[in-house]
């Protein structure tokens, strides 16, 4: 018959299979929860290291010619509104009116709105989805319902294109009496 080893060395390597395999019996609870505790953090925190180490991705870095529109050789648009703002007076309550805020592409390149949003659903824009090429003009329809609304009212119109500034901010005012 072999005689069993009693070196410490694989004593100590039956023990560390014995825990990685979950057995339990060789070890008090305190001693595998803490060996496991440690492990734990340990792939952790390498796997933190790992994940920020990487290379860095391309999407991070910034096209200093997509910021910087002092360049003259690139050919952009600009809107210029005869007026920004509109004021409708007094209106009653439950009536809706409806006004155009008119402007000109004086850039040099096309004009294209991506979206004209209103800070309330009671103001609705209408605004053109085709190209406007310089030297061309262009309107916006805004239509606010006063229903439910009283007292001074201001909204917003925010118009995103492909303008320095991206963002275009219209507004509207009206005094709605009560019914």
């Amino acid at each position: 018959m072999e005689k069993q080893e009693s070196d410490p060395e694989k004593r100590k390597r039956i023990n560390w299979i014995d825990l990685f395999l979950l057995r339990t019996e060789h070890f008090n609870c305190k001693t595998y929860y803490d060996i496991m505790n440690k492990a734990f953090y340990l792939i952790l925190t390498l796997t933190f290291f790992a994940a920020c180490s990487g290379p860095e991705s391309q999407d991070s870095e910034m096209d200093a010619s997509v910021i910087e529109t002092d360049n003259q050789a690139i050919k952009e648009p600009e809107m210029s509104f005869e007026h920004q703002t509109h004021d409708f007076g007094k209106i009653t309550e439950g009536e809706s009116v409806e006004h155009t805020f008119k402007f000109k592409n004086t850039g040099v390149g096309d004009l294209v709105i991506s979206s004209c949003t209103a800070s309330c659903g009671c103001t609705v824009p209408q605004w053109p989805r085709e190209p406007i090429a310089p030297g061309k003009s262009g309107e916006i329809k805004v239509v606010f319902n006063s229903a439910g609304k009283g007292g001074l009212v201001s909204k917003d119109i925010t118009i995103l294109a492909n303008t320095n500034p991206v963002k275009t901010v219209l507004q509207i005012k009206v005094d709605i009496d009560k019914k």
